[in-house]
């Protein structure tokens, strides 16, 4: 049975230190309200505040209903990805006004690949409404923010979040990183191998490190990055090399006599499965992966590495030999501090499901599989 605080003797200062940092809750909060259809109240400086939802939430009837409750016109905020594929010029995120749009104008503003929109104002969007969007972001729903400016008739239950805690939530999130849970769990390619269970990352989300064997920590360890890829580790999907290279990871680090693999919950290069799996609608379509995520919203990768860094910093290893085909992430962990010694390429098999995949990764995105885009497909 759950004790009453009030008489538990903590002290109102105890029990805020008690709920954590009050910025970064209210963030978790707004995360779990956005998720759930319901719009958030972001709270700037000087007392300017406005109120946010998820775009893929609302749909026409919804934003009517805002219309005649608040008498006034909400607006769309996208980002420049998706605002350049219908034909806007945006190098940022724009504010867009929905006056005048029928629900179907909106609906295919946010979900069509190739719409015909009628003429709408646009504008850069201002700090607090990039936030908005970075907001939504957050919670893993389509990158598109409704804003509406707040009043006094707003409802005064709506969960308030402050938009600089937004801005810092990532980093905070490392900060307060910590292990939950640890165990040895044999595994085919390392029979000695050790599961870290680490707590309190972004969105509350468990963060997974696989200790193989016995690294020296005075050394630099041989390390992989491996962002969560259901499909390809657990389904072995043949339209990526996730499933490969996560396994042949585990086995060089084993055959090398240890190191550590961090298993993130960035699913979709940080996009998350739902979206990950419309991008394979569009793919379907034609588009490539990279202009499949461009469609939706997205950059070319979302993914952001402050807990990774945090994680090898708790667990003492603060010099890595990075196993990756990715540039990008050996700039990433330096960035937080972690020394890049070193880097290895992860090179899985090849198929007629995933050629083009790699192809687009080796000549857009920059990654080094030269030679593997060039060699015969392997036979499935």
């Amino acid at each position: 049975m759950l004790r009453d605080i009030s008489q538990s003797g903590l002290a109102e200062e105890g029990l805020a230190s008690w709920l954590g940092d009050p910025g970064r809750l209210s963030v978790q909060r707004a995360i779990g309200e956005l998720r759930a259809g319901r719009p958030v109240r972001l709270q700037a400086g000087g007392g300017k505040s406005q109120i946010v939802a998820a775009a893929e939430t609302m749909g026409g009837e919804r934003l009517a209903e805002w219309q005649e409750k608040f008498n006034a016109k909400p607006a769309l905020v996208l980002p420049a990805p998706r605002l350049r594929h219908l034909g806007f010029v945006a190098t940022n995120a724009s504010h867009l006004s929905l006056a005048g749009l029928s629900a179907a104008d909106i609906d295919a503003m946010l979900f069509a690949v190739s719409p015909t929109l009628p003429t709408i104002p646009q504008r850069a969007a201002d700090v607090h409404e990039s936030i908005a969007l970075e907001l939504v972001k957050l919670a893993y729903m389509l990158p598109a923010a409704v804003i509406l400016p707040d009043t006094s008739s707003h409802d005064s239950s709506l969960v308030v979040v402050d938009a600089k805690s937004v801005e810092n939530f990532h980093d905070h999130s490392a900060k307060e990183l910590s292990i939950a849970a640890r165990a040895f769990v044999p595994l085919a390619e390392a029979d000695q191998a050790e599961f870290i269970v680490f707590r309190g990352g972004d969105g509350l989300r468990d963060q997974i490190a696989v200790i193989v064997g016995q690294p020296d920590p005075s050394r630099p360890v041989l390390t992989r990055l491996h962002s969560a890829c259901l499909t390809g580790d657990l389904f072995a999907s043949l339209k990526c090399d996730c499933g490969d290279q996560l396994r042949i990871a585990i086995s060089e680090i084993a055959e090398t006599g240890g190191g550590v693999l961090l298993y993130l919950d960035q699913e979709g290069r940080g996009i998350g499965f739902v979206n990950k799996m419309r991008a394979y609608g569009l793919q379907q379509l034609g588009h490539d992966t990279l202009e499949a995520d461009a469609v939706l919203g997205y950059g070319p990768d979302e993914r952001r590495y402050a807990v990774a860094s945090a994680m090898l910093s708790l667990l003492k290893f603060p010099q890595v030999i990075l196993m990756t085909n990715n540039p990008e992430k050996l700039k990433a962990l330096e960035s937080f501090g972690i020394s890049v010694t070193g880097h290895r390429r992860l090179l899985g098999s090849v198929n007629p499901h995933n050629l083009s995949y790699l192809t687009t990764k080796a000549k857009n995105a920059g990654h080094m599989l030269g030679e593997i885009i060039r060699q015969k497909l392997r036979p499935l």
